[in-house]
């Protein structure tokens, strides 16, 4: 059975940890600029949306909820905002 360093644990292992077990807790969630296939119109979404995002250029629909992040359509790129 391998030793686990518990002061500094390996970014894998930090990724599966639920987020308030982590060394620094951290939320699982972010902001992220969706762009529309269509326009090309850059949107600002968050990732656990709960209502349907519509682009303000062309009123396509870049996400669906799911029951937890949102689900991006077809064809639409993101980034993650950064802090």
């Amino acid at each position: 059975m391998p030793v686990r360093d518990l002061l500094y644990p390996s970014a894998e292992e930090e990724a599966r940890c639920h987020k308030l077990k982590r060394l620094v807790q951290a939320p699982n969630s972010f902001f992220m600029d969706v762009k529309c296939p269509n326009c090309y119109h850059i949107t600002t979404v968050f990732s656990h949306a709960q209502t349907v995002v519509v682009c303000a250029g062309c009123t396509d629909m870049l996400c669906q909820p799911t029951g937890g992040k949102a689900k991006l359509t077809e064809g639409c790129s993101f980034r993650k905002k950064a802090e």
